[in-house]
């Protein structure tokens, strides 16, 4: 029983100082000193649970390039068939070529046909360009062939690798030849 009465010791002092408890101004002090920072709800724990920075990262990039690429064409876009409309048909006047972009409809279509894609015109052009290229080399080729069918047909022994020595070298190579000659003796 003695060890009873120790455990409630404390209890009792604490009864002795609640009037002194009991007034505002230390009730204050103590709300102050025992505050909870997260509210008193009820929660007393931190849930551990994965990180949604990249999540949330993703979906402000997301958010961002919606508004610097998707808004700014979809308004062009309704600007384009609201206020522009579509190309209509008419008389082309006496003596006039029509350029390649005027025959689309849509006056996008017509936009990306000037400013961002070639013409028929200049991809067929393009096209032979390449043909008369490919035709050079295989006619080249073909002389290279021949070169070297002639050259086993003759033995010749002169080839592309061939350089003929310039005369400067040719002239020191001698007289450096010559001077040990001289100094060797016979």
């Amino acid at each position: 029983m003695v060890g009873w009465s120790r455990i409630l010791s404390p209890a009792a002092q604490f009864a002795k100082y609640r009037a002194v408890l009991q007034t505002p101004a230390c009730r204050r002090a103590l709300q102050q000193q025992l505050r909870q920072m997260s509210g008193d709800h009820g929660h007393h724990h931190m849930v551990i649970k994965p990180s949604r920075f990249q999540w949330d990262k993703f979906k402000d990039l997301m958010h961002f390039y919606v508004m610097l690429g998707v808004v700014p064409i979809t308004a062009l876009v309704l600007y384009s068939n609201i206020f522009v409309g579509p190309a209509q048909l008419s008389e082309i006047p006496e003596g006039y070529v029509p350029k390649h972009w005027e025959h689309e409809k849509h006056p996008i279509s017509r936009f990306i046909s000037r400013f961002m894609l070639n013409s028929q015109q200049q991809n067929y052009e393009k096209a032979l360009h390449h043909l008369y290229e490919e035709n050079e080399k295989a006619q080249i080729r073909l002389l290279e062939e021949e070169i070297r069918r002639k050259m086993s047909e003759r033995n010749d022994y002169q080839a592309y690798y061939y350089r003929p020595t310039m005369a400067k070298y040719h002239r020191v190579s001698k007289e450096a030849a010559d001077e040990l000659e001289n100094l060797r003796g016979d």
